[in-house]
C-alpha cells in the first residue's frame, strides 16, 4: 500500500511537471508575440503620423 501512495505521488508530481512546463512555455511565447506585435504598431503609428498629408484638415 505505501509504494501505491508514493508511486501515485511521483505520478502527480511528474504531470505537474510536464504540464507546468508547457504552460510556462506558452506564456513566454504569448509574451514575446504581443512584445513584437506591440513594437510593430508603434512602428506603423510613428510611420503614418510622420507620413501623413500635412493638407488634411478635420471638416474640409
Amino acid at each position: 500500500m505505501f509504494w501505491k501512495i508514493v508511486g501515485g505521488l511521483i505520478l502527480a508530481w511528474a504531470a505537474f511537471m510536464v504540464i507546468g512546463s508547457l504552460v510556462g512555455f506558452l506564456v513566454k511565447a504569448v509574451f514575446w508575440i504581443a512584445v513584437i506585435a506591440g513594437a510593430g504598431f508603434l512602428g506603423a503609428a510613428a510611420y503614418g503620423a510622420l507620413k501623413g498629408d500635412d493638407k488634411k484638415k478635420i471638416g474640409s
